[in-house]
């Protein structure tokens, strides 16, 4: 039985989607705290079938989209409502509504002034809104990506969507990071500095903090054109040194950054950003030579490692398995998951760990887990162990 308050929730949702006002919808808190499914996003779209709903599914790893006619549409959102969600927020044309669920199932309505401007078309080709703009960016000009016009060169056109990926991944994590005034950034292994000058733009001139940036590189004439380009681009607190990952002196660091550092390399940086204690640890690895060779099966999954394809597969799925073990042994919420889709690049594996002073992992239990995931394959150590110390 619904209350009052839902139902005329959903009258407005179904006056203002029928009239072609609703903004967006969106449906949060989730009921089932073990549910993968976090929120539901709801806007109004023109496509060639006519007036439709996109419902966009926004789990922990991925997002689903979907269409659906009006009657259909409206239908999922109150079930989703009664099912799967206690808060619901309606952004319309002439105001927005906020609805919350209490467990009892009685419900809280409430109404304010709009807040999104309505747009001049529902079309759903319209052009997406990137982080990274182009207008007047001088590194996006000078690495190449935009020509003297600030028109996108279309042979990067794929570095643009990958640079504008990566800013949508890491902001969430960002966001909720309590850091210092002018806290360092650390981007291990910059290569030609694409991510690194992006993450500097993001933080310095969208998100309007006070960052120190250091791209550490090996390659000395990568290090000379970065900070060259820095310079032109006026960003006076990202700097680029020669060095190696597990040798660079670099202070303390509250962000640290490692894209498609090869082999152990990943493990020096991870490592490094434990013994700093910092804040947030990215890494895209790659080149799994160290459990791949490592690896010596005599029980039932021999087979596994038997072709050189799946064990290369599953050297990759075992490493990155317990580094994000170890990083929660040490105090870090960790996720993994897609980075960039194979189209890109095929290195589209992603670890993130996020420190938190509100979860006290077992540990012991997380080392033992560990080790029977190495009994199972054969591996004596995994590299980062060793420079854990554990």
């Amino acid at each position: 039985m619904l209350h009052n308050n839902t139902k005329v929730f959903l009258e407005k949702l179904q006056l203002y989607v029928e009239a072609k006002e609703l903004l967006k919808l969106q449906l949060t808190g989730k009921r089932n705290k073990l549910s993968d499914l976090k929120k539901i996003i709801v806007t109004a779209v023109e496509l060639k079938k006519g007036y439709c709903l996109n419902f966009i599914y926004r789990h922990n790893t991925k997002d689903i989209t979907k269409n659906f006619d009006i009657a259909e549409g409206l239908e999922l959102i109150a079930k989703a409502m009664q099912n799967d969600f206690y808060n619901a927020e309606l952004f319309a044309t002439k105001e927005n509504l906020s609805l919350i669920i209490l467990p009892n199932e009685k419900a809280q309505l409430k109404t304010s002034e709009p807040t999104i401007q309505a747009p001049t078309t529902f079309t759903h080709d319209r052009v997406k809104e990137r982080l990274i703009d182009i207008k007047e960016n001088v590194y996006l000009r000078e690495l190449g990506i935009t020509n003297g016009n600030w028109e996108i060169r279309r042979e990067m056109s794929d570095k643009y969507k990958q640079i504008n990926q990566y800013i949508e991944l890491l902001a969430p994590n960002l966001s909720e990071l309590s850091l210092p005034d002018n806290y360092h950034v650390v981007d291990m292994g910059s290569g030609k500095g694409y991510l690194t000058f992006a993450l500097y733009d993001y933080l310095s001139n969208h998100l309007h903090q006070k960052v120190s940036m250091t791209g550490v590189e090996y390659r000395e004439d990568l290090v000379k054109i970065c900070n060259t380009i820095a310079e032109k681009a006026n960003f006076s607190q990202l700097s680029f040194v020669k060095g190696t990952i597990e040798k660079t002196e670099l202070g303390h660091i509250d962000i640290l950054i490692a894209l498609h550092a090869c082999d152990t390399a990943t493990d020096d940086a991870i490592f490094r950003g434990i013994q700093s204690g910092a804040a947030l640890i990215v890494c895209a690895p790659c080149c799994h030579k160290q459990i791949r060779n490592a690896f010596n099966v005599t029980n039932e999954l021999s087979n596994v490692t038997k072709f050189g394809i799946l064990k290369e597969r599953q050297a990759e799925i075992i490493t990155d398995t317990l580094r994000a073990m170890m990083l929660e042994a040490f105090g870090y919420k960790t996720n993994v998951f897609e980075f960039i889709s194979l189209e890109h690049t095929p290195k589209n594996v992603m670890i993130v760990g996020r420190k938190t002073h509100k979860s006290n992992p077992d540990k012991q239990k997380i080392l033992e887990n560990i080790a029977e995931i190495k009994k199972v394959f054969g591996i004596e150590k995994h590299y980062l162990e060793t420079l854990l110390g554990i």
